[in-house]
């Protein structure tokens, strides 16, 4: 039997992401808020793709994290986004967001609760379990940083 409960969450906090780039503009899209913030729409909704890719699914699955080449450099916590000449589209982003949660929903689907529980980390005692909720919360607090350039955004003076 499934985890009702991360497959919900999973749902939910990716629905959420998604709603929250619907309709950006590439201009919001690249908008980084200014004042000591450097990371953009953009780099907010990539960086939870990467992030849930890393602490999600590939431990779920087992398999080699899945996004295009020069993704992680672009998007992962070690990137530096103010270097970054090469963007995706905001919509290739988001096409990615969804696919990533039809492959994430259908791996939480299919796992039995030993293995949810399964130490993955023996080191810091962790278990799938804690990895899925870890890159889960992660893209639900880079919601809040989206939510903020969108009206930071809208309280911009225009060019």
């Amino acid at each position: 039997m499934h985890d009702q409960t991360l497959l919900m969450l999973a749902t939910e906090i990716r629905n959420r992401t998604l709603k929250l780039v619907d309709g950006v503009t590439p201009d919001q899209a690249a908008f980084t808020g200014g004042r000591g913030l450097n990371n953009s729409i953009l780099w907010h909704a990539g960086h939870a793709l990467v992030t849930v890719e890393h602490l999600s699914v590939s431990p779920a699955t087992d398999r080699p994290p899945l996004y295009p080449a020069g993704w992680y450099e672009t998007f992962s916590m070690k990137s530096q986004p103010a270097t970054v000449t090469n963007w995706p589209a905001l919509g290739d982003v988001a096409a990615a967001l969804q696919e990533q949660l039809g492959r994430l929903t259908e791996v939480l689907r299919s796992l039995p609760q030993e293995r949810i529980d399964q130490v993955i980390d023996a080191a810091r005692n962790r278990t799938l379990r804690f990895s899925i909720l870890h890159g889960l919360l992660d893209e639900a607090r880079h919601q809040g940083e989206i939510i903020l350039l969108k009206k930071l955004w809208a309280r911009r003076e225009p060019a």
